[in-house]
Formats: C-alpha cells, sequence, structure tokens
C-alpha cells in the first residue's frame, strides 16, 4: 500500500505542477465516445504515458489523453479513454486516475460508457441513466490496507449514483428532445461477450445493460466522497432467445452514431452545474 500511495501521490504532484486551475468534474469517456472534446477550451493536455505511474489504454477507440479545461463556466477533465480489468490491471491499477482527480479536488465524476442492452424496452442508441450497479469482477480496488485520509474502510454504496445529478441530467435531456432511459448497469470481467445463457442470467439477476468498465471507478469516486453520474450508450440489445452474435466492432460503430446526443447532454448539463468553489 505504501507503494501505491508513493504513486498517487508522484502522479497528483505532477498533475498540479501543470494544472492552472482545480477541476471540479471528472468525465470519464468509453468506447467511441470521445468527441465531446470539441465543446471544450482546452488549457492542458497530456498523453497517459506522461503521467507517472497512469496505466495505458489498449482497448479500441480509447485515445489515452488527457484534457482539462472549461465547458461553460465549469471546470472539467476528460480523459479520452480509460482502463480495464481484461487488459490484465488489477482495479486498483485501473482507478489510479480517478484517486488522483479526487486528491485533487474534483468533486463529481461523471462516467460513460457503451454497453449491451439487457432489457427488451431498450433500443439500439438510447442513453441509460444509472441507477445502481451489479459488480462480477472479482477484484475491488479498496481491497487490502484502508489510508483513512482517502476515505473510509466500509464506504456505503446505497447512493452509489447521484439522485440531484440524475435529475439534472433528466431535465436538460427533456428539453433537449432527448429520451434517457434508467436501469441498472451490471459490470462483467471481458474481455468475451456474452453467451446466450450468460445474457439470461444476467437479466435474471435484475441488470439493464453489461459492460466490463465503470463501477471501479464509481466505488473509488464514492470512497473518495466524489458524486457520480453514469451514462450508458446502449450499443446493441440482445434477447437470449433470439440472440444474434456481437461484434465489438458494432458496438464501437453504434456508440459513435450516439455520441452526438450524449455530448448535447453532457454540454447542456455542464452549463447548468454550479460549478462553485
Amino acid at each position: 500500500m505504501d507503494s501505491y500511495r508513493k504513486k498517487v501521490e508522484e502522479a497528483l504532484a505532477f498533475l498540479k505542477d501543470r494544472l492552472s486551475f482545480r477541476p471540479t468534474v471528472t468525465i470519464m469517456l468509453g468506447t467511441g465516445l470521445g468527441g465531446l472534446v470539441e465543446a471544450m477550451d482546452v488549457k492542458l493536455t497530456l498523453s497517459y504515458g506522461e503521467i507517472p505511474h497512469f496505466p495505458v489504454s489498449t482497448a479500441p477507440e480509447h485515445a489515452g489523453k488527457l484534457l482539462a479545461g472549461f465547458i461553460g463556466g465549469t471546470r472539467c477533465v476528460i480523459f479520452q479513454g480509460r482502463f480495464h480489468y481484461y487488459e490484465g490491471y488489477t482495479t486498483r491499477q485501473l482507478t489510479l486516475p480517478v484517486r488522483v482527480m479526487a486528491l485533487a479536488g474534483s468533486k463529481v465524476l461523471i462516467g460513460c460508457n457503451a454497453a449491451g442492452g439487457l432489457n427488451l424496452n431498450f433500443e439500439s442508441g438510447d442513453l441509460m441513466l444509472i441507477r445502481d450497479h451489479i459488480n462480477l469482477i472479482p477484484d475491488n480496488p479498496l481491497r487490502g490496507a484502508n489510508i483513512e485520509q482517502w476515505g473510509p474502510r466500509f464506504p456505503d454504496l446505497s447512493d452509489a449514483y447521484s439522485i440531484e445529478l440524475r435529475e439534472l441530467a433528466r431535465s436538460v435531456g427533456g428539453s433537449s428532445g432527448i429520451l434517457l432511459r434508467e436501469g441498472v448497469f451490471v459490470c462483467v470481467p471481458g474481455p468475451s461477450l456474452e453467451t446466450p445463457a450468460e445474457t439470461r442470467y444476467l437479466r435474471l439477476i435484475g441488470a439493464d445493460a453489461v459492460a466490463m468498465s465503470l463501477v471501479p471507478e464509481v466505488i473509488v469516486a464514492r470512497h473518495a466522497g466524489m458524486e457520480v453520474l453514469g451514462i450508458s450508450v446502449i450499443a446493441n440489445v440482445n434477447d437470449p432467445d433470439d440472440f444474434t452474435p456481437i461484434l465489438i466492432e458494432d458496438v464501437v460503430a453504434q456508440a459513435q452514431k450516439s455520441q452526438g446526443h450524449l455530448e448535447k447532454l453532457l454540454q447542456g448539463l455542464l452549463m447548468e452545474y454550479q460549478d462553485e468553489e
């Protein structure tokens, strides 16, 4: 743990030397969802490889860049691309960027991903606000010794996803004509995609959408006291009784088609968000 703490502190010191402001909102973008940066007044761009101890993103369509700047009046850091358990990282390693941003003063995590739909009322291209999650990754980023200055030993996740931020998103979506679903997200280890039997199982345990990301970052964010908004782009919907093959290229393509609605939603949300010191 001392080694991990040192890595976090060194990455934090590196970023603090280069950031001219304290970012309030951290945005984590996933597969095919990298276009929000066009709306940002960018003040700093770094590749992950430049930042001490940051993992390297190897997933398709994950650019591997950190951008800091302003969207409206909100001070933001955008992570273009995230890290995954299936890439070989532990959940502690892959959540290091979120831990660093929490220590840098960020109060909100907005996590976006492309997900497979399990709820048969959903359609490809829908946006789903995450109400709750199920974690099926056999690792937890808080496993091991706890650092009390970072958060409590046993953090409460009964309200992991902020009701207030979901209400704000619904308000912005409604005024922008964007349909927002809401549901439970399940995180699986990957990288293999779900079989029909696994799809049926995930539906039975109460999940509306599935992907291989986000939940470890949410756990760390809540441990650190950050508010969380989670949004999944529903890239495909599979009925286990009428199953069709899932191709990652199709998931990326559908996420890119839905990018405009997601960007419009996030821009509107950040314009409305009260960024207070």
